[in-house]
């Protein structure tokens, strides 16, 4: 990613409620791509692409 601004974001947790709420909270923060499917090997892993320069959505 070559812009200013945009970052990936590798999660990994211990169930994938948690991984979840930590992309759900990072969407209320950033523009993101949004809650995204989560894989399982050794623990709870998802990816997040987000824009730290743009303002994120509140969640309703």
């Amino acid at each position: 990613m070559a812009e200013p601004g945009l970052v990936v974001l590798d999660i990994t947790g211990g169930d994938e409620v948690t991984v979840q709420a930590v992309m759900a909270a990072l969407e209320e923060r950033w523009a993101t791509s949004g809650i995204g499917p989560v894989r399982r090997d050794p623990g709870v892993r998802a990816r997040v692409y987000a824009d730290v320069l743009r303002p994120g959505r509140e969640r309703p």
